[in-house]
């Protein structure tokens, strides 16, 4: 594996400014990245923000790992007239949960995704042509694997965190495993081992809406010549949407309340009658301005893909490679990653002697919860002091006493 020289990290706190996108050029020189699959793979360009200074001794940088649509950009705006800052801003900055006046915040734009990582849309460099359908299948170890390496591009030997919820989350338990000496501590949102089968059920619907899409032809649709197939993308949206939430947020938030008229219109061809109609379109009409369809289908299979008992092998084995602390988080009305899922990955924790620490947080906000406004102080008081305990037990070259 080639890297580049080590950078001298920018300091993008946003409370020093607006935070800047940066890349770097990851397994170069003949070095490819050998995927699960076998295949090999490089190089790779990894887009990346970062918030807050590193300190000489490298030990305070905390990496976080996006969810499925997410992108780099965590906290602060790219410009004073930018309509919303980064999608944890609430969470990520000076003085908040992880305070970036006392941490150095990495994050990056996953492998075959959309937002300036190498992915799908991007140039085969044997063609010239967008990869499209011929991009390699990843897997969330894949991705983990880029991470890692951008983290020593950057001259960090060991990470004080990484923390991220659902698709993020389960990023982070396969660093925690793959590479076990790398991670004082890892922090896990509404994740599990596993998608259970209702999540892949949901996800192939999803991806069958792409493919119906006549638009999509085969995933040869770049160019000025194709156009992306908006409509299918759109509804596979709208399909995952609905997971993210709960019963209660949407019947306290919608109900069975009417968008534009003061009753039934008796139309079949009016789509927006209710107003929860008219918001998940807006989700979708919203996500097709970001994102790839190619990407949608590498990364919701990346999810379905991953196991790691079957990885792996048994949790309890599998956490003993590791001696990080872990803070497992679940909320009481995600159906997408049950509690039931934490609290597995939380035996098997305490069975191989890890030092791990479990809350169930009261949300009516569903699988979504932890990128919610409202709802990020109930994270932070777990978070903070987690953090700091780690820091000052990282500081002292200790693992701090298991419970």
């Amino acid at each position: 594996m080639t890297f580049n020289s080590v950078p001298t990290p920018v300091m993008n706190s946003p409370a020093r400014g607006l935070p800047a996108r940066q890349s770097a050029t990851l397994f170069t020189g003949g070095e490819p990245l050998t995927l699960a699959s076998g295949r090999t793979f490089g190089p790779i360009t990894a887009a990346y923000q970062t918030y807050g200074e590193l300190t000489p001794a490298r030990d305070n940088a905390i990496f976080v790992c996006h969810a499925l649509t997410g992108d780099a950009h965590v906290a602060g705006r790219h410009d004073p007239d930018d309509r919303k800052p980064g999608w944890w801003d609430g969470f990520v900055g000076p003085g908040r949960p992880i305070d970036t006046d006392r941490y150095f915040v990495i994050c990056a734009n996953v492998f075959g995704g959309c937002q300036g990582t190498t992915g799908p849309a991007d140039a085969n460099p044997q063609t010239g042509k967008p990869w499209g359908p011929d991009f390699p299948f990843l897997t969330v170890a894949d991705i983990v694997q880029v991470h890692q390496a951008l983290v020593e591009h950057l001259g960090i030997e060991r990470l004080l965190a990484a923390i991220g919820g659902s698709l993020g989350g389960m990023q982070v338990l396969e660093w925690a495993v793959r590479f076990p000496d790398r991670l004082a501590s890892a922090i896990v949102l509404a994740a599990g081992a596993k998608l259970n089968a209702q999540g892949i059920a949901f996800n192939a619907v999803g991806r069958r809406a792409i493919y119906a899409d006549p638009a999509f032809n085969s995933g040869h649709y770049y160019g000025s010549s194709g156009e992306p197939p908006r409509f299918g993308l759109a509804l596979a949206r709208m399909i995952a949407h609905i997971t993210y939430l709960s019963e209660q947020s949407i019947e306290l938030k919608f109900g069975r309340k009417l968008q534009h008229s003061a009753g039934l219109t008796y139309d079949l061809l009016k789509e927006t009658e209710f107003q929860i109609e008219s918001y998940l379109h807006h989700q979708g009409k919203r996500f097709v301005e970001r994102f790839d369809a190619n990407s949608y289908l590498l990364l919701t299979r990346a999810m379905d893909y991953f196991d790691l008992v079957e990885s792996h092998g048994p949790l309890p084995d599998v956490f003993k490679k590791t001696d990080a602390r872990f803070l497992v988080v679940s909320y009481t009305t995600d159906w997408l990653f049950p509690t039931s899922q934490s609290r597995e990955i939380v035996r098997a924790m305490l069975d191989a002697g890890r030092h791990v620490s479990f809350a169930e947080l009261e949300s009516p906000h569903g699988h979504d919860a932890f990128l919610i406004e409202s709802q990020l102080p109930m994270l932070g008081r777990l978070v903070t002091p987690f953090l700091e305990t780690t820091y000052r037990a990282n500081v002292a070259g200790k693992t701090p006493e298991k419970p």
